[in-house]
């Protein structure tokens, strides 16, 4: 006999998703987090937008869930009324060397499902964006923007309402598989131990962490962690493009991207910038030494960005599962099939385009326990 159902480590919008799923289909649920408030990591240091699901490769999970957890999304928050803008971006090329990876994206977008991409020219993009220098672009119409503490709270009302707690200020420092579920040891000012059927690891940066404790889990099946910090510059003044403009990829990110909030003020960045795993907050301090990368790799399509324009505003980090020197990998969902623990989950690797999939990953993970969907 255990406590509670299911216990799930970690109140971002992973697992205030994946908590909704399982409460709003009958199961008793605790959500742990160890802050002090939900969504403070990774879900709340983004660029905040809904992606449509262009760039993956064919067949991955990353691919799958973006396009599933898009209209998940959109749904969801259509029909609460959520904030939320379906502004469309441009990925641009800027020079001709280019033109060969914007044409392979149109071709991977329509690989992964995603039908209403359409390539632009030089004279198109600049007609829709008077401000752009490009010499050719793709347009993604469903590409939008969200209040993700908005999406957040809206999340954390459905899993009240249906019966299911989230715990704050509830750090789990190590956790025991038993005959029939587990045992979650609990630090914090009152220290406890709870005992579950089911287990969700979905700590975010502190995941592989989390499994690494896990008494009874082959830590062969534990990734290990990089953290690849990305630092954001605001605008002073107007935005000067109406929809979300993107480089073509390159290494570990997308580039020095500009997004737009949904008050208008645009919002350059993420960079790529590799830092030390540790088990304690990383420094989310910006450097402001960092922009003056920044308005080269801006200027490529915006010529008209003037010096001194852009201030310091914050940094994410990104939980990888690759190296400085490796491609990128897709998400990583460990249930039973995989580790062999009954009743676990495991999540790594959730990044981008985490937040857009955040609905479709919580099925997926029902279906990893082998329990219907609500």
């Amino acid at each position: 006999m255990t406590d509670i159902d299911t216990l799930i480590i970690g109140a971002g919008v992973i697992g205030l998703a994946l908590a909704r799923e399982m409460a709003r289909a009958g199961h008793e649920v605790i959500v742990l987090e160890r802050h002090s408030a939900i969504g403070t990591e990774i879900s709340a240091r983004n660029s905040e937008v809904i992606h449509a699901g262009l760039y993956y490769p064919q067949d991955s999970l990353k691919a799958a869930l973006c396009v599933r957890g898009r209209a998940l999304l959109y749904d969801y928050l259509e029909t609460r009324h959520l904030p939320h803008k379906r502004c469309g971006k441009f990925i641009v090329a800027t020079s001709e060397t280019e033109r060969d990876e914007l044409a392979a994206i149109a071709i991977k977008a329509r690989a992964n499902g995603v039908t209403d991409v359409t390539e632009l020219s030089a004279a198109q993009a600049t007609a829709a964006e008077p401000a752009l220098a490009c010499v050719a672009a793709l347009h993604s119409p469903s590409t939008g923007i969200i209040d993700a503490h908005a999406f957040m709270l809206s999340l954390q009302g459905a899993i009240e309402d249906h019966g299911g707690t989230i715990a704050l200020n509830a750090p789990v420092t190590h956790v025991e598989v038993m005959k029939d579920g587990f045992a979650v040891h609990v630090g914090g000012a009152e220290p406890t131990r709870l005992t579950c059927r089911h287990l969700i690891n979905a700590a975010g940066l502190w995941a592989p962490a989390l499994a690494a404790g896990i008494d009874g889990l082959d830590k062969a099946h534990v990734p290990q962690a990089h953290f690849a910090k990305g630092n954001y510059f605001t605008l002073a003044g107007r935005a000067p493009f109406s929809r979300l403009i993107y480089p073509v990829p390159e290494g570990a990110g997308l580039g020095v991207h500009l997004t737009l909030d949904l008050g208008g003020q645009a919002r350059f960045g993420p960079d790529v910038e590799w830092v030390p795993v540790e088990n304690a907050t990383p420094d989310y301090r910006v450097d402001p030494r960092r922009g003056d990368v920044f308005y080269a790799a801006i200027r490529r399509y915006w010529p008209a960005l003037k010096d001194n324009a852009l201030t310091p505003a914050y940094s994410g980090i990104r939980p990888k599962l690759q190296g400085p020197d490796q491609a990128s990998g897709d998400f990583i969902i460990a249930g039973p099939a995989t580790h062999g623990v009954p009743g676990l989950v495991n999540l790594f690797g959730i990044e981008s385009p985490g937040l857009t999939s955040s609905l479709a990953i919580a099925q997926a993970v029902r279906d990893a326990l082998g329990q219907p969907r609500a």
